[in-house]
């Protein structure tokens, strides 16, 4: 029986070939990974690897069979003769390495024989042999003299490797190597199989989600797969596959630089039917053009990276948690047993929240550390959190970690709210603070009338200082000695300490003259002298007194009267006289009179300045006086903590029904 029969040669020498294999010579499971990959290239929907092994675990026989198109025996030079260079080149769905995939045979065996069968009928088989690895030989066969693999199929190949020089690993370490290698081929088409040893080799692990976007006219349904592995030496790409699970084209992500996350996207569309990636962005048609400049691909991509982010984000929460959960099984963190179990749970949180931020900022750093070095690093960022050094420390993990935009960013953001007051400003504080907020405002409401000046709002204010700012927490020698003063001068203004029948509004005189103590002034007033800094960056002393006046009492003229007689005694005290010294004198009440005209006059004219409050200014702005309500402080504080109220989502009780009772003996109980 006659049949067709050459030889032919590669163009690059044997010692060329086999430097091109210098990286896989450890892995001669290479040899079989290539082989399966040039299958499913060759358009396979099923391909099987089947591996005997001896009694003393030594290969016997390995074989791929694949049903894609077959090989071209007309072809052959195009296929066999050159190496590092293929018609697969420029083709986004294939895999193979292309040009010399075929003879990573020699890694594992001596010899590689290829059966293989075209549509048209035409069956041949070439072999290569380890020794030559530059020559092949090619033959024409008979349907009967076709392998058996083959014979009742249309169209195939069959590889058969023999003569084994290295030995496979296991079959369950195969089979993990395989989904690893083609998870994303088996993920993207449904309809393509890979079977080890007659068993289905499944799609990784993976999370997956999927999308639908509708962009101008067009749907486009889009399934992200992250994969909990790497997906072998594929990296992460955006797909754009066609209605036979093809990739038509593909782009790499922005995400292949993220650490051990791996993300492969799968697009389908009707659009994609016409896409053409050579296609320039000139169209002089009317036609749309579906190509890598159209506005709807640029579109696409950007829903793609938003929905990409919005995993990433997840997947490195997951991650730092895990790590979290793991320091803290072994004993990482601070015990700080010799604090309060309040500082205490605090310190912990803080430290937590710091490494997770400094993890997510660079993932490797914790990572590469032994237990030692790690426990040693996080007690020393546990003792800079609480010092004042928060800006060295984002110095030196800019300068170790080389830290550059968006990273630095995020840490900076987290280090800078970490600071001494953040101590105070834990999320225990901020729910008693809002509580304490919420039970004064029921007090001015609802039960002002019946709050006596002493004991009750002096204790309530003293308890609650930092509804004027954290600096009045704490008085030291200085201060002390300038509230001296001050309370001296306080003296000296007319009427400060009584009250008359023009403190009431008209219709609560008759009631509230009749309250016990009525004519007394409530006994509580606050100074404070601390460092501050102007717009130029110039130091200035900056020295607020406040004016409390019972809830009773409507602000009028004479209340503003008063602390603009207390501006001028300022003015003309010796000790006050100092150009660096500036000061704020805030008169704070219920509410402003609805008959008075001076005070709303005043602050209508502050709003124009962008001053809310300010009623006066002397002395070339040194001294300002100031007027806010009970709601105007409540409102203040709500805003500027408006954004960690709304993420505590804060569960309020009801307040209806408390009595002024209760709601003064809880204010004065806890210090907030």
């Amino acid at each position: 029986m006659s049949y067709n029969e050459f030889v032919g040669t590669a163009e690059i020498t044997d010692q060329g070939i086999r430097k091109h294999f210098t990286k896989w010579k450890k892995v001669p499971l290479q040899s079989v990974i290539e082989l399966v990959a040039n299958g499913f290239d060759a358009n396979a929907k099923t391909v099987h690897v089947d591996i005997e092994y001896s009694e003393m675990d030594g290969l016997v026989s390995v074989s791929v069979l694949d049903d894609g198109t077959g090989i071209d025996i007309g072809s052959c030079d195009e296929h066999f003769s050159r190496f590092y260079e293929s018609s697969k080149k420029d083709d986004d769905d294939l895999q193979g390495a292309h040009g010399r995939g075929r003879l990573a045979f020699h890694l594992l065996c001596n010899d590689a024989i290829w059966f293989t069968k075209r549509s048209e009928g035409k069956n041949a088989k070439i072999s290569i042999q380890n020794g030559t690895l530059r020559e092949f030989r090619a033959a024409e066969l008979t349907e009967r003299e076709q392998i058996a693999a083959l014979q009742n199929s249309e169209h195939g190949t069959y590889v058969q490797l023999s003569n084994f020089t290295t030995n496979l690993p296991t079959i369950d370490v195969i089979t993990a190597k395989l989904q690893c290698e083609f998870g994303w081929r088996l993920a993207l088409n449904k309809n393509r199989k890979l079977y080890l040893n007659g068993e289905e080799v499944e799609v990784p692990d993976n999370q997956l989600v999927k999308k639908k976007f509708q962009i101008e006219d067009e749907s486009f349904y889009v399934s992200f797969v992250r994969w909990f592995d790497k997906p072998g030496v594929e990296k992460s790409y955006n797909y754009l596959v066609n209605s036979d699970g093809r990739v038509v084209f593909r782009q790499l992500s922005s995400f292949n630089k993220k650490t051990d996350f791996y993300l492969s996207t799968y697009t389908s569309s009707k659009w994609i039917r016409t896409f053409d990636k050579y296609s320039s962005s000139l169209n002089f048609t009317n036609e749309p053009l579906a190509n890598p400049n159209s506005p709807i691909y640029k579109e696409l991509l950007k829903r793609i990276y938003q929905v990409s982010s919005e995993i990433y984000e997840q997947f490195q929460i997951e991650q730092v948690e895990m790590q979290i959960a793991l320091y803290e099984n072994k004993g990482f963190f601070p015990e700080h047993s010799n604090l309060s179990d309040d500082e205490r749970a605090w310190r912990r949180k803080n430290i937590k929240s710091v490494v997770r931020e400094i993890y997510v900022a660079d993932p490797t750093l914790f990572r590469n550390l032994k237990p030692k070095q790690a426990k040693i690093l996080i007690a020393l960022l546990d003792k800079v959190l609480v010092s004042n050094e928060n800006d060295d420390l984002l110095d030196v993990l800019e300068c170790v970690l080389g830290l550059e935009g968006e990273k630095l960013s995020t840490l900076s953001n987290q280090l800078s709210k970490t600071s001494l007051e953040n101590v105070i400003a834990t999320i225990e504080v901020l729910q008693k603070r809002d509580m304490a907020v919420y039970k004064l405002r029921e007090l001015m409401v609802r039960h002002y009338k019946e709050v006596l000046e002493t004991p009750d709002l002096q204790q309530i204010i003293e308890k609650n200082t930092w509804l004027f700012g954290n600096q009045y927490s704490l008085i030291g020698a200085e201060e002390a000695d300038f509230q001296k003063i001050a309370v001296e001068l306080r003296n000296h203004v007319k009427g400060i300490n009584t009250l008359d029948e023009e403190d009431f509004e008209h219709k609560d005189l008759e009631e509230g003259l009749n309250v016990e103590g009525v004519r007394r002034q409530v006994d509580l007033f606050l100074a404070r002298k601390m460092m501050a800094f102007d717009s130029s960056n110039r130091p200035y002393f900056k020295c607020t007194i406040i004016e409390i006046k019972k809830p009773s009492v409507a602000l009028n003229r004479k209340h503003l009267n008063q602390i603009k007689d207390y501006a001028r005694i300022i003015a003309q005290h010796v000790g006050f006289s100092d150009q660096k010294m500036k000061f704020e004198l805030i008169l704070v009440g219920r509410k402003v009179s609805d008959s008075d005209y001076d005070i709303p006059s005043a602050l209508e004219t502050a709003e124009e300045k962008n001053e809310p409050g300010l009623v006066f200014s002397q002395d070339k702005g040194r001294i300002k006086g100031f007027v806010k309500t009970w709601a105007t402080i409540f409102d203040e504080f709500e805003l500027s903590n408006h954004y960690l109220l709304e993420k505590l989502k804060l569960k309020r009780d009801s307040l209806e029904g408390e009595t002024s009772v209760s709601l003064v003996s809880t204010l004065q109980e806890e210090e907030s």
